[in-house]
């Protein structure tokens, strides 16, 4: 079934009403809102409880000739099942200022958005006028901010200190369950208390699980050489993430360093279920923890991965 309806333009007041009307006074699941915004400003700030669509340039390209369908723009299959069942009410789409549906470019990610919504989905369409950036100004306590946005992206002091850059501070949030770290900090109870670590991912032969039948853990035993083939270990690492996400728990990567072999399990994790490009998932990590860098043969790695990612169907 689909959507014969236009999109419907709502204002800034109208989507504070639909956001702040109890679940249980809404039809069905209640609304949905889809941010077409790119994902490094989306992790950034956002409506509270929105869902990211990020159509990466390699597919908008290869889109040029072809029907887009829902399935490529939402990357989350199990959000992606819940729009093609109908279970909301409302989807609300957002772009970055957009003042209505007549100035959006065909091209757009929303105006995309909105003809796949038409054509796949059953349920009311609606269009945010002024899109996130009106909405941001006017009600900023029903957006989300990172603390990340707040960071400084200078480079670490000079060297000297006895605890490396590497080990300092904590580990950093890459998404709300996923945290990147050293293997100092994997062993600070404390640290890993303060973030609500649930789970850790140990990327390396040789650091210990310090705290096995604590916290849940799996070792995937690679070394930071060329020769590492860590590719191999992409599908386990997102299938365990995703676990501890389902869970509602929460998980530190960890090396020994942070640096290369756990920093690059991150990359295809963001990769894989953002879909973004390699160089825009490492742009995102690297504002978080700068010291990040995989060594040449996992960025290879990664290169490739994207291709399988991005290009596939």
């Amino acid at each position: 079934m689909t959507s014969t309806c236009e999109p419907l333009e709502i204002t800034g007041d109208e989507l504070v009403h639909i956001l702040r009307t109890p679940r249980d006074q809404c039809s069905s699941a209640g609304y949905v809102v889809l941010d077409c915004r790119p994902f490094l400003d989306f992790s950034l700030t956002h409506i509270c409880d929105s869902r990211n669509v990020n159509w990466n340039s390699m597919l908008r390209r290869r889109s040029k000739t072809s029907v887009v369908a829902l399935e490529w723009l939402i990357p989350d299959k199990a959000l992606l099942g819940r729009l093609q069942r109908g279970e909301f009410s409302a989807v609300v789409v957002v772009d970055e200022n957009s003042r209505s549906v007549a100035e959006l470019k065909a091209e757009s990610v929303a105006q995309m958005l909105l003809a796949a919504l038409q054509s796949e989905v059953h349920t009311q369409i609606c269009f945010l006028q002024g899109g996130f950036e009106r909405f941001s100004e006017a009600c900023p306590e029903l957006c989300y901010i990172s603390a990340n946005s707040l960071l400084s992206t200078a480079e670490p002091e000079p060297t000297g200190r006895k605890t490396p850059a590497y080990d300092q501070d904590g580990p950093v949030e890459l998404l709300p369950f996923l945290f990147l770290g050293s293997a100092v900090h994997s062993s600070r109870r404390e640290t890993l208390a303060a973030v609500g670590i649930t789970a850790l991912l140990n990327v390396s032969s040789t650091c210990p699980n310090f705290y096995e039948g604590e916290f849940e853990y799996l070792r995937l035993t690679v070394e930071d050489s060329l020769a590492a083939d860590i590719g191999a270990c992409f599908s386990t690492a997102i299938a365990f993430i995703d676990s501890v996400k389902q869970s509602g728990g929460r998980v530190l990567v960890h090396c020994h360093a942070g640096i290369s072999r756990s920093a690059t399990i991150c990359l295809a994790y963001l990769m894989h279920t953002q879909r973004v490009r390699l160089e825009e998932a490492f742009d995102f990590v690297k504002q978080r923890r700068h010291v990040i860098s995989p060594n040449l043969a996992f960025m290879g790695q990664l290169l490739q991965f994207e291709t399988d990612v991005l290009c596939r169907g």
